[in-house]
C-alpha cells in the first residue's frame, strides 16, 4: 500500500485566506534555512567565536542549534537588527569535548545529514533519531561514508536511529559515495572535510546528483571561511585540511520561502514585492527570476534590491526542469494555469519531508485538479478546482502550496498549517496580511 493511500489523520484545519481580487503587498521574509544551518555547522568548527546576523529562527534552525549545544558548542542570542529575532554568537565545540549525548533531528535533513560527520570529530557516542517520517528519509550514503572513513557506528540499518561512536579525529582521504538521492550527502562531508587529518577527496558515482545549487552554496560558504575547495572536476570535490576561520555574516532572506508570496501575484493577478533580494546568491530560489516569467509574470529587480512580481491575470503552463524544492510552489501555480505543464528532474523529492510527488498528486487531485506522476516529475493539466481539505503530511512546502491554491479557490482548508514552522513560523500571519491586501471582488 502506498504511504499516501490514506491521508494522515488531522487534528486541525486552517481556512486558507481567499483573495477576491488582486493582492498588492510588500513581504519581508525571514533568513535562509539552508544558509543558516550551514553557517552554524562551520561556526561549531571554527577557530573562534562567530556571529550570525539576522539568522533564521525556526524549528529546523533550533534543532541545529540544540544539536550543536549537545556536542559542546555554546550558542548565545545577541540583540541585533533582524526583523524576526536575535543574532546568534557561536563559540565552537572545544577540542576536548567528550561524553555520550543524543541529537533530535526532527524532520530536518540538514540536521540528520550534516551533524553525524561533525559528531565523528568528537570523542563520545552521539545517538541520532527524529520524527517518525525522518526514519524513512534517505540516510544510507552518509552512514556508509562514515564507515568507509573508519568511524564506528552502532545500531544502524541505513537510516535513523543510529549512534556515532567518535574518537575525536577522522583521518579522511579519498571517499567514493553515491549521492544521487540527495545533494546533502555531499554537503555533509564537505562541511567538515577541512577538519579531517588528511582533508577529503570526495567523488560521486551513480545517477546525477540532484540540487547541485545546494552544493555550490556549501562550497561558497566554505571558501568564505578560508577553506580551500577544488570543485573544478564534475562529481569530484577536494577539501584541503586546515583551519575554518571564525566569521561575522549577515544571512540572506530565504528565496525559496519567498516563492509562495511571489506566486500570490500570479494567483491573484496582483503585485508582490520582496525587499533585500540579493543580486549575487547561491540559493536555488534565485531561479524565481526565470521561472515566474515562463508562467506569465512580469518580474523586475529594482535598484534598491526589491524583487517585484506582477501577475498579468493569466497563468500559462510551462515545461520546467530541476525546480528542486521550488517544485511544490510551481506545481500549485501550474494547477491554476490555462495550459498544461510538465515538471521534470525532481524525482528526488520522493525522499524529502514526505514523498512530495505523490502528495502533490493526491492533494491537487482532491481539489479537482488533473495531475499525473511521472518517473521524475509531474504532468499537470488544466482543470476546474474547488474547495476542500488539503493534507500536508507534516511538510511545510505542502502547506504553502495549499495556501497558494486557497488564494484563488475559495474554501480550501489546510491541515496543520503550523508545520510551516519548520522553516517559517510567521507564515500564517504573513499570509493573512498578504491576502488582506486583495482588491475588490471581480477586479482580477
Amino acid at each position: 500500500m502506498s504511504a499516501l493511500s490514506a491521508a494522515p489523520s488531522a487534528t486541525s484545519f486552517w481556512p486558507a485566506p481567499y483573495a477576491a481580487g488582486p493582492v498588492d503587498a510588500t513581504v519581508e521574509v525571514p533568513a535562509s534555512k539552508s544558509l543558516t544551518n550551514r553557517y552554524l555547522i562551520l561556526a561549531a568548527l571554527a577557530d573562534g567565536p562567530s556571529r550570525l546576523r539576522a539568522p533564521l529562527h525556526s524549528r529546523d534552525s533550533l534543532l541545529m542549534v540544540e544539536a550543536l549545544r549537545s556536542l559542546g558548542a555554546t550558542v548565545e542570542e545577541l540583540d541585533g537588527d533582524g526583523t524576526y529575532g536575535p543574532d546568534l554568537l557561536v563559540t565552537p565545540i572545544p577540542p576536548d569535548a567528550s561524553g555520550d549525548v543524543s541529537v533530535d533531528c526532527g524532520l530536518a535533513g540538514t540536521v540528520m545529514r550534516f551533524v553525524p560527520p561533525l559528531a565523528a570529530l568528537r570523542a563520545g557516542r552521539t545517538s541520532f533519531d527524529g520524527d517518525p517520517h525522518a526514519r524513512k528519509r534517505p540516510m544510507g550514503a552518509v552512514i556508509s561514508a562514515l564507515r568507509e572513513l573508519g568511524v564506528q557506528l552502532e545500531n544502524d540499518d541505513g537510516s535513523l536511529p543510529f549512534t556515532v561512536a567518535g574518537t575525536g579525529a577522522v583521518e579522511g582521504g579519498t571517499l567514493v559515495i553515491d549521492a544521487s538521492a540527495s545533494s546533502q550527502f555531499v554537503s555533509a562531508l564537505l562541511l567538515v572535510g577541512a577538519r579531517f587529518t588528511e582533508g577529503l577527496n570526495l567523488q560521486h558515482v551513480g545517477k546525477p546528483v540532484p540540487s547541485l545549487d545546494h552544493i555550490a552554496m556549501t562550497v561558497a560558504v566554505l571558501r568564505e571561511a578560508g577553506v580551500v575547495v577544488d570543485d573544478s572536476i564534475p562529481n569530484s570535490w577536494r577539501v584541503e585540511p586546515g583551519t575554518i576561520s571564525a566569521f561575522d555574516v549577515r544571512i540572506e532572506p530565504d528565496l525559496s520561502n519567498a516563492g509562495p508570496f511571489l506566486a500570490a501575484a500570479l494567483a491573484t493577478g496582483g503585485t508582490v514585492r520582496v525587499p533585500h533580494w540579493p543580486s549575487d546568491t547561491t540559493q536555488v530560489g534565485a531561479k524565481w527570476l526565470t521561472i515566474l516569467p515562463l508562467l506569465g509574470a512580469e518580474v523586475e529587480l529594482t535598484d534598491d534590491s526589491t524583487l517585484v512580481v506582477r501577475g498579468t491575470g493569466t497563468i500559462t503552463g510551462a515545461e520546467l526542469a530541476d525546480t528542486s524544492e521550488l517544485a511544490p510552489t510551481v506545481a500549485a501555480l501550474c494547477s491554476l494555469a490555462r495550459t498544461p505543464s510538465a515538471l521534470s528532474g525532481i524525482g528526488h523529492l520522493r525522499g524529502h519531508e514526505t514523498d512530495r510527488l505523490a502528495a502533490l498528486v493526491a492533494e491537487i487531485t482532491r481539489l479537482g485538479g488533473d495531475v499525473e506522476e511521472t518517473v521524475d516529475g509531474l504532468v499537470i493539466r488544466p482543470a476546474p478546482l474547488h474547495g476542500g481539505p488539503f493534507h500536508t503530511y507534516e511538510d511545510h512546502r505542502m502547506a504553502t502550496a495549499g495556501a497558494i491554491l486557497g488564494l484563488a479557490v475559495d474554501g480550501v482548508e489546510i491541515e496543520n498549517i503550523a508545520t510551516t514552522g519548520k522553516t517559517m513560523p510567521q507564515f500564517p500571519e504573513l499570509w493573512k496580511a498578504l491576502a488582506a491586501t486583495a482588491g475588490p471582488s471581480g477586479s482580477r
